[in-house]
């Protein structure tokens, strides 16, 4: 069979998943129909519908979409089944039932934005970062009855540097893995792939580290009980989105603040607490961690534009104990 005859379903519904989905159309592959999210509601009063990024581009394609509330639904079901799929392909989807990924004869592989059996979950970009990980990667494995646990096919690493955030690695893995998805399915049709139990990758001694879904309470900055390297990484693994966030006191007042962006600072007061901020009142805020001090370089109040901080301490009347908490 040649690609141009495998017919393949493709589901996913963000940004992350138009590279893949781009990289198979343009590569010639036979994609015949994409499954995505439904819809959903935009403005003030939800009162306009906004396409994901999946459907708009399947649909400047002329590919067949759809878009099923349940996935279970005999309806979708038989939809699914009439396209015919040889080979299901999902990047950035949802959890699939049992009669939707075991349907095509050739199965359905999933690609996901970790070095797995490392990062099972729905944030592995974020996690990888939060914990200080110096490299991470794609991997292609085929799908089964526990999420992200099915065998390897492919996998590629890349460093993180100190200084990326989520929105770097993010972009280099997104063509990074329409890359990977393609040669997968080219090795899947040339016969040639051997699938790895992840529990082959798994040592006795291994931690195996989970990436769950980030919450709002889960992006506050402890100030506390972080050091200045761990304040750092948990910043940039929430940057841009949802984005680090913390309290700030000043003159008796407390505003919530999102940090996108921060350093660790060449200068420190140590007779200062944990969370305690000095500035110059023009282009620096550092605040104070138990073991040293990072300098903010980008932050948004509530209500507010994002913004570095030179413009940011323009606008801002700054008191004299101001800390965040």
């Amino acid at each position: 069979m040649t690609k141009e005859d495998l017919r393949i379903v493709y589901m996913g519904t963000p940004e992350f998943a138009v590279e893949s989905l781009k990289c198979l159309v343009e590569g010639g592959y036979n994609v015949v129909g994409v499954i995505t999210m439904p819809d959903k509601p935009i403005g003030r009063h939800g009162s306009v519908l906004q396409s994901s990024p999946v459907k708009q581009y399947a649909v400047s394609k002329g590919i067949p979409v759809l878009q099923p509330e349940k996935l279970k639904n005999p309806e979708f079901i038989e939809q699914l089944r009439s396209l015919k799929a040889d080979l299901q392909i999902v990047v950035a989807f949802r959890m699939l039932p049992e009669v939707v990924w075991a349907m095509p004869p050739m199965g359905t592989f999933n690609l996901h934005a970790s070095l797995l059996p490392q990062y099972r979950g729905a944030a592995p970009i974020n996690w990888a970062i939060i914990n200080g990980e110096k490299e991470t990667g794609i991997t292609t494995f085929f799908l089964k009855h526990e999420i992200d646990t099915g065998e390897i096919i492919q996998q590629e690493r890349i460093p993180i540097g100190e200084n990326d955030d989520v929105e770097t690695v993010h972009d280099k893995l997104m063509v990074m893995g329409g890359r990977l998805v393609t040669e997968t399915v080219d090795n899947i049709l040339a016969g040639t792939i051997k699938p790895l139990p992840q529990e082959k990758l798994v040592k006795a001694t291994d931690e195996l580290k989970p990436a769950p879904k980030i919450f709002h309470d889960t992006c506050k900055i402890n100030w506390q009980d972080m050091n200045a390297a761990q304040v750092h990484n948990f910043i940039r693994g929430l940057s841009p989105y949802p984005a680090a966030w913390t309290e700030l006191v000043n003159d008796g007042k407390r505003l919530s603040v999102k940090i996108f962006k921060a350093v660790k600072s060449n200068i420190c007061k140590p007779e200062l607490l944990p969370g305690d901020i000095f500035t110059d009142g023009k282009k620096r805020i550092t605040v104070t961690t138990k073991d040293g001090c990072i300098d903010i370089l980008r932050l948004q109040l509530a209500g507010k534009k994002r913004m570095d901080t030179g413009d940011f301490l323009r606008g801002f009347k700054c008191g004299e104990d101001m800390r965040f908490e």
